[in-house]
């Protein structure tokens, strides 16, 4: 059996950051974009395969109780890996809005 990690976006997905190539805002502001969409996509794969393999167990469908149980808190820690996120993007913001100029 192996093990699957759990993560809300694919490592080989983000590009190193170079000091050479330089982004104009537009880019970065689309590249960021993207990056948050494809997060959030998987946020949500994983929420629906929880309700897919809750709903097979109450069905009585061929699916083990532990395997709704790994499914459901895979979904469970990646949805809250993403409110803490969004907090601590949410504060740095408000952070740099106290900022005297």
């Amino acid at each position: 059996m192996s093990i699957e990690s759990i993560s809300l976006f694919n490592p080989s997905q983000i590009s190193p950051v170079s000091t050479t190539s330089k982004l104009s805002p537009a880019e970065a502001q689309t590249g960021f974009g993207d990056f948050l969409k494809t997060a959030i996509q998987s946020v949500n794969e994983n929420q629906k395969a929880s309700d897919i393999a809750t709903e097979k167990l109450i069905n009585g469908g061929d699916i083990e109780l532990h395997d709704v149980m790994i499914a459901s808190q895979k979904a469970s820690i990646t949805l809250n890996a993403t409110l803490e996120i969004r907090n601590k993007v949410v504060e740095a913001y408000q952070e740099i809005m106290r900022m005297q100029v």
